[in-house]
């Protein structure tokens, strides 16, 4: 048995602080401990709850940090981290000038496909961020470089091959029946895996026939585990050209609904331009929301409506989105989410905004009875975050007063070099300072 001890302060949260204010929900310690035992959580709470359970061991005291559960993005593209900050116009034109071509190169060059798969992934571990849903592209090489390197590194991270048989370059169109074997054989390679799970990933309505559809619909029939995960009501060109392309359905949601690609275990990206009647079938069928706010405000999409899904009772996450989000970092993230959040009259508090970036992502993909909180016995993944790391930081949080106080001033000035740790299954991945 292995049981190690972190002492400082602690926040982890059991529900969504949006939707209940029961006692619990939010537990953040000024003084506290977390036991991990065998690279899961063992205990946490005061010094003195933990005082016989730490006797033996040495507690490692961490001044001037918050340990809280690793972060979860909730929808990125890991073959986009190279074009990153590239100037472009709105969606449909963006990804023809950058994320298409960005994706042809990884499927040409397979090194190049595991080069950018470790990079990313080693990025995603600099930033806090432990858990992912993750874009690969339409060939499944780029899956398994994707997987290969996530498994080296014992990351909780889903992802699939992108099905787009097309509208897009011919170097990334598959056809219906390839895209169906090939993501079969992913599925039995990967799916359960170490740490690993599965998302049958069509890359969005545009790129895909009503038959590719519905093969990736019997995907999520055959193999009930694994996520559904797509792009839905991004941008009001993308939506048009949906009706015009599927002209039976109701709207945008229809065109996966009627493929069988609504379900509880679907994840769908940015719904900036939902319609009342998306969002109530949404919440029906139990499915999720990533919300994407730097690539939504880069690309000119929108701003999203966080009240609008809140009140619906979507289960909903934030993404990255790289790379048309502007950063792996959890902080520019909930930062941009505050101010979306603003523009459109409500007010994003930063324990909502804390709880989104952790156990709601982690609910979202489906992964929150491993990860998200330190429930004990879940996988021990966490970050040390230095609340020293930069001089204007340390400033501002000597005049934070109360622990939201402090959350906020994190999630507005925090970037990278916060993150002092990350630690994956009890073992440290990350160490800012090594």
């Amino acid at each position: 048995m292995s049981r190690i001890a972190f002492r400082s302060k602690i926040l982890h949260f059991n529900d969504d602080p949006a939707h209940t204010g029961a006692p619990g929900t939010i537990m953040a310690y000024d003084d506290g401990v977390l036991v991990v035992e065998d690279g899961r959580i063992a205990a946490l709470g005061t010094p003195e709850e933990m005082a016989d359970l730490t006797r033996h061991i040495k507690v490692q005291h961490v001044p001037d940090a918050l340990i809280m559960p690793g972060f979860v993005d909730a929808h990125v593209h890991f073959p986009q981290v190279d074009m990153i900050a590239s100037y472009g116009k709105h969606l449909l034109d963006w990804l023809d000038h950058y994320a298409f071509p960005a994706e042809i190169g990884l499927t040409r060059f397979p090194a190049r496909a595991r080069d950018t798969a470790a990079f990313f992934l080693d990025e995603l571990l600099r930033n806090g961020t432990t858990s992912a849903l993750v874009f690969a592209t339409s060939h499944a090489h780029t899956v398994d470089a994707l997987f290969n390197e996530a498994l080296k590194r014992n990351l909780r991270l889903i992802s699939g091959k992108v099905m787009m048989d097309v509208h897009a370059p011919d170097d990334l169109l598959d056809t219906a029946a390839s895209s169906y074997a090939h993501s079969k054989a992913l599925i039995k390679k990967w799916h359960g895996k170490g740490r690993l799970g599965y998302a049958v990933t069509p890359r969005f309505a545009l790129t895909s026939t009503e038959e590719q559809l519905e093969l990736a619909g019997r995907l999520l029939h055959e193999f009930p585990g694994v996520l559904l995960h797509t792009h839905l009501c991004e941008n009001t060109d993308e939506i048009a050209r949906a009706t015009e392309l599927f002209p039976k359905a109701c709207d945008y949601l229809d065109v996966y609904k009627c493929a069988g690609l609504l379900t509880n275990r679907s994840v769908f990206a940015h719904g900036v331009h939902l319609s009342e009647d998306e969002r109530t079938a949404l919440a029906s069928a139990k499915a999720a929301l990533a919300h994407c706010p730097t690539s939504n405000l880069f690309l000119g999409s929108g701003l999203f409506d966080l009240a609008a899904t809140q009140e619906a009772g979507i289960t909903l996450g934030l993404g990255s989105d790289v790379g048309a989000g502007t950063s792996l970092s959890p902080f520019a993230t909930m930062s941009e989410a505050y101010k979306v959040a603003q523009l459109r009259g409500h007010s994003l508090s930063p324990y909502d905004a804390f709880y989104l970036a952790t156990l709601g992502g982690a609910r979202a993909l489906h992964i929150d009875r491993h990860v998200g909180n330190f429930i004990p016995g879940n996988e021990a993944d966490f970050v040390v975050l230095d609340l020293a790391a930069t001089p204007l930081l340390k400033r501002r949080l000597g005049h934070a007063n109360t622990f939201e106080q402090m959350l906020f001033a994190l999630m507005i000035l925090a970037d990278d070099r916060v993150v002092r740790q990350t630690w994956v299954a009890g073992k440290l991945a990350h160490d800012r300072d090594a």
